[in-house]
Order: C-alpha cells, then sequence, then structure tokens
C-alpha cells in the first residue's frame, strides 16, 4: 500500500513538472522505506528563508556541483514561480555573478561552502549583512542539502549531466568553474 501511495505522487510531481520520477518509482518499487525517507529531502533543500533570490543561487550552485541537468532545471523553474529574476539565473549559468545581484551572491556562497574555500564566510558575513541570519541559513541549507539529488540519481543509475537550462524561451548554456 505504502509503495502504491508513494508512486501516485511521484507520478503525480512527474506530470506537474515534466520531470522524470523513474528512478524515485524504481527506488521505491525495491524498498518502500526508502522513497518514504526520500519524501523528507524537499524539507531541507526548499528552506528558501526570506529572500528568495539568496536561496536560488545557493542551491542551483549546489545542483550544479552535483551535475544533473534535469534536476537543475527543476530547480531553476522552482526558483522562477518564487519570483526570481530569469536573467539573474541565466547570469549565474554563465558564471557572470556580478549580473546576477543576490541569485549572485547566493550561487558564489554555495560553491565557496562546498569547496571550503576561504571566503566561505566573507561571503556568510555579506548575506547577513544584506538580507539577514534567516538567508544566510537558507543559504547553507541549500548549499548542503542540493546536491543530494544530482547524487542520489547518479547513484541509482538515473544521472544526466547538464549542459544548458530553459529559462522562458532561451537555452542558457552552463559554463562551468575552472578547475
Amino acid at each position: 500500500m505504502m509503495r502504491w501511495l508513494l508512486n501516485i505522487g511521484f507520478r503525480r510531481f512527474a506530470r506537474l513538472n515534466d520531470y522524470d520520477t523513474t528512478y524515485l518509482q524504481e527506488m521505491t518499487d525495491a524498498w518502500p522505506g526508502a522513497g518514504l525517507r526520500y519524501l523528507v529531502l524537499p524539507a531541507l533543500s526548499r528552506l528558501t528563508g526570506p529572500d528568495p533570490d539568496i536561496w536560488a543561487g545557493a542551491i542551483l550552485a549546489s545542483v550544479l556541483d552535483g551535475d544533473c541537468g534535469p534536476c537543475a532545471q527543476l530547480v531553476c523553474n522552482d526558483a522562477l514561480a518564487k519570483g526570481v529574476d530569469p536573467a539573474c539565473l541565466a547570469a549565474c549559468l554563465r558564471r557572470d555573478f556580478a549580473a546576477a545581484g543576490a541569485v549572485g551572491l547566493g550561487f558564489c556562497f554555495a560553491e565557496a561552502a562546498i569547496e571550503g574555500a576561504e571566503d566561505a564566510e566573507t561571503l556568510r558575513v555579506e548575506i547577513v549583512r544584506r538580507h539577514g541570519a534567516r538567508a544566510a541559513i537558507a543559504a547553507a541549507f541549500a548549499a548542503a542539502s542540493g546536491r543530494v539529488y544530482p547524487v542520489l540519481k547518479r547513484g541509482l543509475g538515473h544521472g544526466a549531466a547538464c549542459h544548458a537550462i530553459r529559462l522562458g524561451e532561451k537555452d542558457i548554456a552552463v559554463v562551468r568553474a575552472d578547475p
């Protein structure tokens, strides 16, 4: 019964978001308890805080770090639905952070936090100064949790690399950070 209910929910999510949930359905068919635990993840990754722009940048950076195109598209669609400017998302995808405003600040913070870079604390303090402590907390949650989805999908044999994201009528090529 639990398997059936979970898969109904995953199929509904797929329809509403134009997103392939085959990996979730296969996981749930093999182990319903894992499917149930999966439902907890959005509580972490969708903690947007008071500024969706900061969250959007951080979650996008985290998902791109995990390198999943469908996951990144889903995150961008969610950010757009929350009112995030598509031009700022596009600027992050092109790594033009000066043009990305608060979205770029969230993106740079998440990259620094994930990499353990020295500027992570400076960026966190800047988020707190401009947007408040809750925005920094939301960005930290997004940085930590966004990459769970791509890693899980790849681990279950369903990963798909991210090359371009559709924002409105435009496909924006994803520019990778220099190694």
